[in-house]
């Protein structure tokens, strides 16, 4: 596909993105001697550069986003209609595909009712944070203020999300963050932390009482965790996790905060990761997949009892949730989201998600036997981690340079992969994968055979 006829006509483009754009997650340094990579138009599954160069899309737009796919010309024209009509006003008021999308959103998650909107997952999140705190003032003279967070698990950017996330190095050089929030150790039995055990997703939950213990149950409000770990390693959860993890949150009386930003919205083969796994949680935070990053639009769900908390006493000017998000008011966002989910109900891409899925681990599977580099393979849907390793029977990390080599000769191939980054130290050692939900059989394999001739190119 001839994308671009003349490459050189963006030359101008290239030159103003490298003297004035600074890029997430980028060390800008080599582009004093290379050009910035330009993408200019997707379609599908894939991608075309500044150069008119192909690539086939294996991490959705870079971060878990594109869930159905690049080019949808009918959530571009849902987007434009109503922008004509109504492009903002503050959410202090109602709108009509912010109604329409709560309530479709609604009916996805038994037990929820009520829905915030923001614009983004970093945002959403720190509207839950914000939610407990002042609970903790109203309703429990200001105990149950800590926030657990698990080892390994990311929430976000702002400093009250670096102060809740699990990872070292994300949160590195940017403290003193804010307190009470306290960590939990991680549930990757791969990396088992707790020796022999007859059921380890039991035992590693039952370390998250262990510091509710320790710390004082009558101090801890809530616990966010992510439903599958993402840039942590993409850790799916052993059997019998989720289900303890439910039994001590009812026991000891505290708010469950699923952190869906990355798994929501079909990324796993349901609606919702939590769903697999028969959680009932108090707060649902979700962005990235929610349009398909079509507009921007971040939601955070909760359940009426929590909504009523907010309701205690309307004589008291402080009672109400006193928050906003300018941009939680842009109806671009309800009205991008009504459409993608149009789009994943009419084309099953729920169903192709976990077919696809299944395929995807099978084949990963596959590459393993091949290469010894490769640890292990995990994943839910089309949400898949590769763990390499130095040596297989220590398990030693494979060398984070390595890793991107991996990464990097994918590229070349005109494969785009990722892989954690500056995440844990030492442990920056798994390729990731999360391919758009219309991904094809064909599409699964290029990823894979692309990725068995990096590790042979890298690895040997």
């Amino acid at each position: 596909m001839g994308i671009v006829e003349n490459p050189n006509d963006i030359g101008h483009v290239v030159e103003a993105d490298r003297e004035h754009v600074w890029h997430h997650l980028t060390q800008h340094k080599p582009f004093e001697s290379a050009d910035p990579r330009i993408f200019v138009e997707g379609r599908g599954m894939r991608l075309w550069d500044a150069t008119g160069r192909e690539y086939l899309d294996g991490v959705s737009g870079g971060v878990w986003t594109v869930n159905v796919g690049y080019g949808r010309e009918s959530i571009a024209d849902a987007v434009r209609d109503q922008l004509v009509k109504l492009n903002y006003f503050a959410n202090s008021a109602g709108s009509i595909p912010g109604a329409l999308f709560a309530e479709r959103l609604i009916e996805k998650m038994p037990g929820l009712t009520r829905i915030y909107y923001s614009n983004s997952g970093s945002e959403a999140n720190e509207k839950v944070f914000k939610m407990v705190r002042q609970i903790s003032h109203r309703h429990h003279d200001g105990r149950k203020y800590k926030i657990l967070y698990r080892d390994r698990d990311y929430h976000g950017t702002t400093l009250g999300c670096l102060a809740a996330g699990g990872q070292s190095e994300r949160r590195d050089q940017y403290g003193p963050l804010p307190e009470g929030f306290v960590e939990v150790p991680h549930c990757l039995e791969y990396r088992g932390q707790y020796g022999d055990t007859g059921n380890y997703g039991e035992r590693a939950a039952d370390a998250i009482e262990d510091v509710i213990l320790r710390e004082g149950p009558d101090t801890i409000g809530a616990i966010c965790l992510e439903p599958v770990t993402a840039g942590g390693g993409v850790i799916t959860p052993p059997k019998g996790y989720w289900e303890r993890v439910q039994e001590i949150c009812r026991r000891y009386d505290i708010l469950l905060h699923i952190d869906e930003v990355v798994c929501g919205v079909g990324r796993t083969g349901k609606w919702f990761g939590y769903q697999h796994f028969g959680i009932e949680p108090d707060f649902v935070t979700m962005a990235k997949g929610v349009a398909s990053g079509y507009a921007a639009i971040s939601c955070m769900a909760t359940t009426e009892k929590v909504f009523e908390m907010f309701k205690d006493d309307p004589s008291d000017p402080m009672s109400y949730f006193r928050d906003i998000s300018t941009f939680g008011g842009c109806v671009a966002g309800p009205a991008a989201a009504l459409e993608n989910m149009r789009i994943i109900e009419d084309e099953n891409l729920l169903e192709n998600t976990a077919a696809m899925g299944e395929r995807l681990l099978g084949n990963l599977r596959e590459v393993q036997e091949r290469h010894a580099v490769i640890g292990d393979v995990r994943g839910l849907g089309l949400f898949c981690g590769v763990e390499l390793v130095a040596d297989r029977r220590t398990k030693h990390p494979a060398d984070e340079k390595l890793v991107q080599a991996v990464v990097a000769d994918c590229m070349a191939q005109g494969v785009i992969i990722g892989a954690t980054n500056r995440s844990i130290a030492g442990f920056n050692n798994t390729l990731c994968l999360s391919p758009a939900l219309i991904a094809g059989e064909d599409d699964i394999d290029a990823l894979t055979a692309s990725i068995g001739k990096a590790l042979t190119k890298v690895f040997g």
